[in-house]
């Protein structure tokens, strides 16, 4: 009897073993599976990681119509909200807020100008104080609310030609780009568009310079030139994405435009309708006809003109560098002025601006800045406003 239960003693044991042995494999099976999503998940990263960085990456295309504002059609002249993004705890004083953002006080009617002063030799002037400002806004004088001249941090949008007429421009253009970032504050942001019949963005804003140099080599000279819409939809990407409130476009391009769905007046008005950006420009136009030549020189200038910005015609690309280090010095050497419109602002409307500068140890004095700007009218509150409004009566 003792043998018979020694016996199933050890049946027992060996059936105990086995069980195990088995529920150990299916185990290891089990594990198995719930161990595969973390490689498949892994999967994209690795192949991301390995992708060859020397190939053109897939880029959004810039010519979609995504501008905050009404399109700019003769019959179109309702207002458009124009509020500047510099607002910060004191007035004349930029901070720094710890989303990277730098900010100035201001109230929401009041009106921002960023401003360039030059001598009649074109050098810069920079120890004017608030006094020697005079602003008027349709004529009538303005008082300053605030002042600031300090050499802020910029996001810049360059834009360059890249239709089949500046092939053999390229490349001393984007050297001349390269430098301008180089010689620009160091906390500046930039983006890169590269456009023909489209524009492309090919490095959205950074500050790695090494990023906006790959950007500017991706090139494929090719194609006709929509050089408005290129400027509509690249102010629209400050608008959207730039994280510094003084905001900069530059755009080089070697004749007139011939294939935007904008015109000049149109892409102007979609500019001061976003509260800016000031816009520089580079023509190359030593190479175009005459007549094509006339009717480029005409639309940069008044692009940048009403945009407080100015226009650069080098006789050749020998002169691109020098130029874009003196756009680069002006766009660091610039004064900010803040008022509160005279005007009631229910009148909305477009209001005409015109700054000078007065100093008794300086000469004749030439002031660079928007030449106006479209006031919104108060619209009505968003719902919670309305809400806490009769919660208050």
């Amino acid at each position: 009897m003792f043998l018979r239960a020694l016996a199933r003693s050890r049946n027992l044991r060996l059936a105990s073993l086995v069980t195990l042995a088995l529920l150990g494999n299916c185990g290891s099976s089990l594990l198995c599976q719930i161990q595969r999503a973390p490689s498949t998940q892994a999967e994209p990263t690795m192949l991301v990681s390995t992708r060859d960085p020397t190939l053109p990456e897939i880029q959004p295309h810039l010519d979609v119509d995504h501008d905050p504002v009404p399109s700019p059609d003769a019959e179109d002249i309702s207002p458009v909200t124009v509020t500047s993004p510099l607002t910060s705890a004191g007035p004349g004083e930029i901070q720094k807020g710890q989303d990277g953002s730098y900010t100035m006080h201001k109230d929401v009617d009041e009106v921002l100008l960023t401003c360039a002063v030059v001598d009649e030799k074109g050098q810069p002037i920079q120890d004017l104080s608030r006094g020697d400002f005079h602003v008027w806004e349709d004529g009538s004088p303005q008082t300053t609310s605030s002042f600031m001249h300090q050499d802020q941090p910029v996001s810049l949008g360059i834009l360059i030609d890249n239709s089949g007429s500046m092939r053999d421009k390229r490349a001393a253009v984007n050297v001349a780009a390269l430098n301008l970032l180089k010689a620009s504050n160091p906390q500046d942001s930039a983006f890169i568009v590269n456009f023909s019949d489209r524009a492309i963005l090919d490095q959205g804003l950074t500050s790695d310079t090494a990023l906006l140099n790959r950007g500017l080599s991706r090139f494929d000279s090719k194609g006709t030139t929509a050089l408005y819409d290129a400027v509509a939809a690249s102010a629209d990407e400050l608008v959207n994405h730039a994280k510094l409130p003084k905001q900069v476009l530059l755009v080089i391009t070697d004749g007139a435009d011939n294939a935007s769905r904008l015109n000049l007046e149109q892409a102007i008005r979609r500019v001061q309708n976003l509260g800016g950006p000031v816009v520089y420009s580079i023509g190359l136009l030593f190479g175009a006809d005459k007549e094509e030549s006339e009717r480029a020189r005409d639309a940069l200038e008044k692009l940048s003109q009403e945009t407080g910005g100015i226009a650069y015609f080098p006789h050749s690309l020998q002169d691109v560098d020098s130029i874009a280090t003196d756009v680069a010095r002006d766009i660091r050497d610039q004064y900010t002025i803040g008022y509160h419109s005279a005007n009631p602002v229910n009148l909305g409307g477009y209001r005409v601006v015109h700054v000078e500068a007065n100093a008794p140890k300086h000469g004749k004095m030439i002031v660079r800045t928007r030449r106006g700007y479209f006031a919104q009218k108060p619209g009505p509150l968003p719902q919670h406003a309305q809400t806490a409004q009769n919660a208050k009566q």
